[in-house]
């Protein structure tokens, strides 16, 4: 801190000075009181921007109270648009409301977007579509790593797949100059684990088209409409990701065949069911989405479903035989360490009953023993070991079942 003008002692006699000495004094005091002024304006600036900061803080923690005391925003879907307004459906309690809107708002919405309403039901904004439930759901792979050469045992089935899907995909063109319509959907039939979503990821990863997948199951919906709702956003991703190979796992959850039961939840899955036909229906047999479906329980899918038009192509993926055993074998061990005298004709001779997943678990299970051991080579023991505990699981597992029964 500068000296005050105050602190300034006067250098000479005020009487007797001279005007040079009274010069120089008055020069003196002028620069104190400069460099005090200097000071206070950087004193002056600190404080100006101290409390700019503190202004905006203020602003924006009042702006925050007020937000928090608003009432929530609900989540409605479009359902029509007329001229009296709007046909709201709420996300829910599914209670459908008509609703006024501005001129403004009536240009943004189409039927089916999602919106934000208020307590009287009158729309706020409109949602993005990122904010749909379907990205929730979804499994959305581009090109997948799953090749032919990582499937045994199907040999024939792949050659159907291939067929219908892969060549309408790379060559609709020989279609178009044979004058056929390629099959518009392949439905993938057998029991648990016999490589059906395989087939589907291959046939993706060859015609590097995005692969989607969905679980019937996650089509299933309590409230009306919702299950609809997503089959429609299902087919939109798909088209949105030409070339695209949509695969619908465990398609009997939605796809059975229809009773006379009138509860709610069973015409729930009905609705669901004829949205899915529609969209099948209304399908570009030749645009570059192809539509392949698998189910454990072929036995209970609905005759609708399985006409021609719909899914064309049956393919039956059963459990290997002895020869496409031994293959399996092969493709997931060809990263394993084994030791001499591992016969895989041997192994393939004593799983009968194997699924590709159960061969998978066996040569995982192999490997574990060798582990265990601190071994780096696993040795034919080691899959005789691993097939023996899995057959003692599996027995273990079905006495649990028949106890809870």
């Amino acid at each position: 801190m500068s000296d005050t003008v105050d602190d300034v002692d006067m250098p000479y006699d005020e009487g007797a000075a001279s005007k040079q000495e009274k010069i120089d004094s008055l020069q003196e005091r002028l620069d104190v009181l400069e460099s005090q002024n200097e000071e206070m304006r950087d004193k002056l600036l600190d404080a100006n921007a101290e409390n700019n900061k503190y202004q905006q803080k203020l602003e924006r923690l009042t702006h925050e109270n007020k937000k928090l005391k608003q009432s929530p925003l609900f989540v409605a879907t479009v359902q029509e648009i007329t001229p009296d307004g709007a046909v709201i459906k709420q996300h829910g309690n599914n209670q459908e409301a008509l609703t006024e809107i501005t001129d403004e708002m009536r240009e943004k919405l189409d039927p089916d977007d999602r919106v934000a309403v208020n307590n009287s039901l009158s729309v706020v904004k409109k949602l993005e579509k990122e904010t749909d439930v379907r990205a929730r759901v979804m499994q959305v792979e581009h090109s997948p790593d799953v090749t032919y050469a990582d499937i045994g045992g199907l040999e024939d089935q792949m050659q159907e797949v291939r067929e219908t899907v892969e060549m309408p995909l790379e060559h609709p063109d020989m279609f178009e100059d044979v004058g056929i319509t390629p099959p518009s959907g392949v439905l993938l039939y057998g029991p648990p684990g016999t490589g059906k979503t395989m087939l589907a990821k291959a046939v993706a990863n060859e015609t590097d088209a995005t692969f989607i997948k969905m679980a019937g199951s996650e089509l299933v919906h309590k409230f009306i409409g919702e299950g609809a709702k997503l089959v429609r956003d299902l087919f939109e991703v798909a088209r949105e990701n030409q070339p695209a190979v949509l695969f619908i796992d465990e398609i009997d959850a939605i796809a059975s065949k229809r009773t006379d039961s009138k509860t709610s939840g069973d015409a729930e899955v009905q609705r669901t069911m004829m949205q899915l036909l529609s969209e099948m229906d209304g399908f570009d047999e030749r645009g570059e989405v192809r539509i392949i479906a698998a189910t454990n329980r072929f036995d209970m899918l609905d005759p609708a479903i399985l006409r021609p038009g719909r899914f064309d192509r049956l393919i039956e993926v059963p459990k290997p035989e002895t020869e496409g055993r031994e293959i399996i074998f092969q493709i997931h061990t060809r990263n394993m360490n084994l030791a001499d005298g591992v016969d895989f004709a041997e192994l393939a001779e004593l799983t009968p009953d194997a699924s590709g997943a159960d061969i998978k678990a066996i040569c995982t299970e192999a490997g574990m023993f060798a582990i265990r051991d601190d071994r780096t080579e696993v040795t034919l023991d080691d899959f005789l070991e691993a097939h023996e505990k899995l057959r003692q699981d599996e027995e273990t597992n079905a006495d649990d079942s028949l106890a809870f029964a």
